[in-house]
């Protein structure tokens, strides 16, 4: 089976081509192929399939197996992986998601897509949609007791959960040791994405990700995205900010007349190869 190694400021999948590949059973395949000692290494497996409300529809399976709703780094790939393969030759498409149709527009170079801007949609900020089991709506300053000490989330859902403190240093802080307890903590029925985050200046964030099935990865676009929409609602940003990640920085905006979310970053194509089922 073939497949393309494909990377968004690091946050790195495998993806495949379902309109070539049947795959039975994505969840197992992609816990074997992203093991990064015994199979090709990746933070999961992207599936590209027909849709019938769409241009594509994508799948993604964390590295545990367990399927994730979105990923914004993930779908700039997939829109690099069918203009690059000639699957289309528009560089506006639309993808399905379990979080819905995202629009991808592709900025192209010597026939390649190098960069891609995703309307994300709107951010959902009520409790019991994220889900997250809270009195407050929006969800913010929702105290979560950890190892013995009190943090302060701002809970976001971009299709998938996620809850953003902010601290004072997130190259020192302690991201596995606070995100894992807090991904599965009872107030988040689904489980939950995990971001710390600082506040550079009103245009700048500095970002670490716990991913909700995968731990913490060197990037993640919706986490980036449920960011800056918390640092708005803190009055912490203006509404565009670059959120750096440890895999590179994307460009975040908050649209206030559409309530979308827009982000921009880049997408990369790392290698192909054959896995040898």
């Amino acid at each position: 089976m073939k497949f393309t190694k494909m990377h968004g400021c690091g946050n790195d999948y495998i993806y495949i081509n379902g309109f070539q590949v049947k795959v039975d059973n994505p969840a197992q395949l992609s816990i074997k192929m992203s093991n990064r000692h015994f199979g090709v290494g990746s933070d999961g497996i992207v599936l590209i399939l027909p849709s019938d409300v769409a241009d594509f529809r994508m799948r993604m399976f964390n590295s545990d197996g367990s399927e994730a709703e979105m990923c914004g780094n993930a779908i700039r790939c997939v829109g690099k992986y069918v203009y690059d393969n000639k699957m289309t030759d528009k560089t506006s498409i639309t993808i399905e998601t379990l979080a819905g149709i995202k629009i991808l527009d592709m900025t192209v170079v010597d026939e390649k897509v190098t960069y891609a801007k995703v309307d994300m949609g709107e951010p959902i900020l009520k409790a019991e949609d994220i889900p997250v089991i809270s009195d407050k709506s929006p969800v913010i300053g929702e105290e979560i007791d950890v190892n013995g000490k009190t943090f302060e989330f701002t809970c976001v859902s971009m299709g998938n959960p996620h809850a953003i403190a902010y601290v004072d240093d997130t190259d020192t802080f302690e991201v596995e040791k606070i995100g894992k307890l807090v991904e599965i903590d009872e107030k988040f029925p689904k489980k939950v994405n995990v971001e710390f985050a600082q506040i550079i200046d009103n245009e700048t964030i500095k970002m670490r990700v716990w991913e909700r099935g995968s731990g913490e990865t060197l990037a993640c676009g919706t986490g980036a995205c449920a960011t800056l929409v918390a640092s708005v609602l803190n009055n912490l940003t203006d509404r565009k900010a670059v959120v750096k990640l440890i895999g590179g920085d994307l460009l975040i905006e908050w649209d206030k007349e559409s309530n979308h979310i827009y982000m921009s970053g880049e997408a990369v194509t790392t290698f192909e190869g054959e896995w040898l089922l």
